[in-house]
């Protein structure tokens, strides 16, 4: 019995040593699966913990601010409006070298909702509206990319969530899901 904690105490602390911790940081370009809008642009910024489980293989949890939303479309003349969505992401990414620090990663992601506003501009006036209440608090979707760590600490990376979960409270029609494509760059602390 002591062997076998002594033995898991050991695999725990290599485990723990070879984490490598980082920030991440980039742009978003975002839509809604919803008629009359548009993706718009936006922007992510985290940390993330790479966790290596072999030499090819490792998994990589992250916690990122995301400004999702999208532009909508099919208002009055010299009428613009945006659904900006601000989202805690807690992306689960399993990484896979395919060739030198060239790979490819997929996996969950959980949302929360943190702020939802409607802004429509008309004339030089804008009118901003919190939409939150009429919003689900939780968002679910599934994520794939490629990545190149360009050196030990610097990565770039390229991904698209494509939302599983309905974002709209209440809706009697088509579930409305979350697309978001992300490029980015990524420091990793040694």
């Amino acid at each position: 019995m002591k062997k076998l904690i002594l033995g898991a105490a050991v695999l725990c602390g290599t485990f723990a040593m070879a984490q490598k911790i980082g920030v991440k940081a980039g742009g978003n370009l975002s839509s809604i699966s919803e008629n009359d809008t548009k993706s718009q642009f936006g922007f992510y910024a985290g940390l993330y913990l790479n966790s290596p489980i072999n030499s090819k293989l490792s998994i990589q949890p992250e916690v990122v601010y995301s400004l999702q939303g999208a532009e909508v479309t099919g208002l009055p003349s010299g009428v613009t409006g945006n659904l900006n969505l601000g989202y805690i992401n807690i992306p689960v990414m399993f990484q896979y070298t395919v060739a030198q620090d060239l790979f490819v990663e997929a996996g969950p992601q959980f949302g929360f909702l943190v702020d939802a506003t409607l802004k429509a501009t008309a004339g030089g006036y804008t009118v901003k509206q919190d939409v939150k209440n009429q919003m689900n608090t939780f968002d679910f979707g599934i994520g794939a990319g490629l990545g190149y760590n360009f050196t030990p600490n610097l990565s770039m990376n390229a991904r698209y969530i494509a939302g599983v979960t309905n974002i709209v409270k209440n809706n009697s029609g088509d579930s409305v899901r979350n697309n978001v494509f992300q490029l980015g760059l990524g420091y990793t602390f040694k």
